[in-house]
């Protein structure tokens, strides 16, 4: 069978008339925190935020004017089905699009105010898979033109243009390319067009440890399904790639690299601290992929560029990617810690956490014998993470590193706490502590070694302050102490001893 000639498609595919050229963009700060030079494409600033619609609108244009007349079908529940509709309206042809009932109202919102009258949403199934079945029985049955997102080739002559004009704008040496993998449109035609031109250039595939379809089909050298993606990245959760574009990659991409959620969340923080603009976890995969390279093969003055490829990140996405891009950058080590419950050595256990930044701090009295702390303490680098497991076991606090545990970052840290027999005469205040070295440590200081603390909650909100919630077991004579405390202590404080919410579930 003859295949496509890719240059020719490429080089002639109709993507301006919706598409712009977009920014090859220097990451300074990037650069010399890696040690290389890191470049960023940024097609998170298309009209529709993402890549998907130079393929989406290449294909439909290429279409006769019969077929045009009886309109397109595609499936999708992200960036595709708002790069159709868009295409739709621009090319004044009827589009239905089938996304799953369970997509969030923005993107059914988005998808028709980019298409506008010329669009047809249809809800159908939980998942792509049940709207991708919908939409072949609708394609059949009304005789609609099926658009793929990925697995068709003027889509990926679309995606190609991307190639052209990377090598356009940096005509220097370019030692790696990164670029995101769902179903494997997008590598496919910029590495179609690059490897042809510049075949010094490694092509490097970036994917999630938990949609890793194309890695483990180009090992298993055939196209496998996998039983389930994870949905974190959900622009690149696949579970069986195309067909065009395995053989494609097989040709072309020299290795594709995993990365975990926590990476992608440090690389969207990476890029919003470079630039200012949020990417979806699609969209950071690339440099996520990037950081990993470098990590790995320990480049140095290498010339680095990765596709940002998307930018349509749900709003209530981010304080969950705040939570785990310190770790993800491997700035936060998390750590259970158990201490005997005595009077003193919560205050010793500080002691040896000394300057470090606390990022969060759980603990609530448990039994008479021991304490578990959850603590998580900012750190350079994962070897430093080591070196404070080390030093709180020499110093007699047995400690297990959680900086890699799925439940406890996702779940655990958010549940310590619960009622306790032992936390009597326990007095519930939340304090406002600047955020510096040393004001935990001032705090404990200026308590009295006769208050015993039952309750302490504490996590970097990444302001200036931060509030921490505390419980002190106070004794009714040491009230006037206690005010005395309070008033000098000098951080603004609100007992909350009488809150419905502390008497229902901690007091």
């Amino acid at each position: 069978m003859k295949h496509p000639d890719y240059l020719k498609r490429i080089l002639t595919a109709r993507v301006y008339d919706v598409a712009r050229e977009t920014e090859l963009q220097a990451a300074p700060a990037l650069s010399a925190r890696l040690g290389n030079a890191v470049w960023l494409k940024r097609e998170d600033n298309q009209a529709i935020f993402s890549f998907k619609l130079r393929g989406a609108y290449n294909k439909m244009s290429l279409l006769s004017a019969s077929k045009r007349a009886r309109g397109v079908i595609a499936a999708s529940a992200g960036n595709h089905a708002q790069g159709v509709a868009l295409a739709a309206h621009r090319l004044g042809c009827h589009a239905v699009i089938v996304m799953p009932q369970t997509t969030p109202q923005v993107k059914i919102d988005a998808v028709r105010a980019h298409g506008q009258a010329a669009v047809e949403v249809v809800l159908a199934g939980d998942s792509y898979s049940d709207a991708y079945e919908h939409a072949l029985t609708l394609q059949a049955k009304r005789g609609l033109e099926f658009v793929h997102p990925f697995d068709d080739p003027d889509v990926i002559a679309g995606q190609g243009t991307i190639g052209v004009e990377i090598l356009r704008q940096h005509p220097g040496p370019i030692d790696a390319l990164f670029v995101a993998i769902g179903g494997g449109g997008l590598i496919s035609g910029i590495s179609a067009y690059v490897k042809e031109v510049r075949p010094e250039i490694r092509i490097i595939g970036v994917q999630t440890v938990d949609s890793d379809a194309m890695r483990q089909s180009l090992a298993a050298k055939r196209r496998i399904t996998l039983e389930s993606v994870g949905l974190f990245s959900d622009g690149t959760a696949v579970k069986t790639v195309g067909a065009e574009t395995f053989r494609l990659c097989r040709r072309y991409v020299d290795e594709i690299i995993v990365v975990d959620t926590d990476a992608i969340c440090a690389a969207i923080k990476d890029v919003f601290q470079e630039t200012r603009s949020i990417l979806e976890p699609a969209g950071a995969l690339s440099i996520a992929g990037l950081k990993a390279y470098v990590e790995r093969e320990g480049a140095k003055h290498q010339t680095l560029i990765a596709v940002a490829c998307g930018a349509n990140m749900n709003f209530d996405r981010m304080r969950f990617v705040a939570d785990r891009a310190e770790v993800g950058e491997e700035r936060e080590a998390v750590f259970a810690v158990t201490i005997p419950e005595e009077r003193g050595s919560f205050r010793r256990f500080c002691e040896l956490v000394g300057s470090r930044n606390v990022t969060e701090f759980n603990y609530r009295i448990a039994d008479a014998v021991s304490a578990h702390i959850f603590v998580g303490i900012q750190i350079r680098n994962r070897a430093e993470g080591q070196a404070i497991l080390r030093h709180f076991v020499k110093n007699g606090f047995a400690t297990v590193d959680l900086s890699g545990d799925e439940l406890s970052k996702q779940h655990v840290r958010y549940m310590v706490g619960g009622r306790s027999s032992l936390a009597g005469d326990e007095r519930l205040y939340r304090f406002e502590f600047p955020e510096r070295p040393g004001a935990l440590m001032r705090f404990l200081t200026s308590m009295s070694p006769n208050w015993n603390i039952s309750l302490f909650h504490y996590r970097n909100q990444g302001a200036d302050y931060s509030s921490i919630l505390v419980g002190l077991q106070v004794p009714a004579r040491d009230k006037r102490a206690f005010r005395s405390f309070l008033e000098t202590l000098g951080y603004p404080y609100a007992d909350e001893s009488k809150n419905p919410a502390y008497r229902l579930f901690l007091g």
